[in-house]
């Protein structure tokens, strides 16, 4: 939350009394996110497999406006989709060589315009074609999220409201059993 204020982005209110894990788990994290190839079919499903609707999907992508990816995840993007601006495709092709591994650490902005500013520009950069990963550019390629899209475009307030409203959704999935409310939430409780 703290993130999304200071570079401009909604924000909402944390419901008190949520449970922690006392251990974490790198690998079991990360088992469930969709990869930036995906298709739009694999992102609903993963994401509904979580409790989340296409709509939260299309919002909580909207994070995307801000951070970079590395050329490994956008290199079948640029070189191999037809639905990808052919400019924007060069552009990104210069710091993302062909042949993996060459490049495959060099980075590019998420959102080409403003990467450093929480704001709905993604959206309107997937308007034009101007997705950098494959899982971007599905949310509006002839899809069920198309019309959702052009409203997130066209409406900043409309994209931050459902944010804000889908990352409480999702701060509240797979709260474990045998938890923990946190006295302080960087660190577990003593015993």
């Amino acid at each position: 939350m703290v993130v999304s204020m200071q570079l401009g982005g909604p924000s909402w209110a944390v419901p008190l009394g949520r449970c922690d894990s006392r251990t974490a788990s790198r690998s079991e994290a990360n088992s469930d996110l969709p990869g930036p190839g995906s298709d739009l079919t694999t992102l609903i499903a993963r994401f509904r497999s979580k409790g989340l609707s296409p709509r939260d999907m299309t919002a909580l992508s909207g994070a995307h406006t801000v951070g970079f990816s590395q050329c490994t995840n956008f290199r079948a993007h640029i070189y191999n989709d037809a639905n990808i601006d052919p400019s924007f495709a060069a552009l990104r092709r210069r710091a993302c060589p062909a042949a993996a591994p060459n490049g495959d650490t060099n980075l590019a902005p998420l959102d080409v315009q403003t990467q450093n500013l929480f704001d709905n520009a993604y959206y309107g950069n997937l308007l034009v074609r101007r997705g950098l990963l494959h899982s971007d550019q599905v949310l509006f390629n002839g899809g069920s999220q198309d019309a959702l899209v052009r409203q997130y475009a066209a409406n900043p307030a409309l994209f931050a409201a459902d944010f804000a409203k889908a990352m409480v959704k999702m701060g509240n999935i797979g709260q474990p059993s045998d938890g923990e409310v946190r006295c302080d939430c960087r660190f577990i409780n003593d015993s």
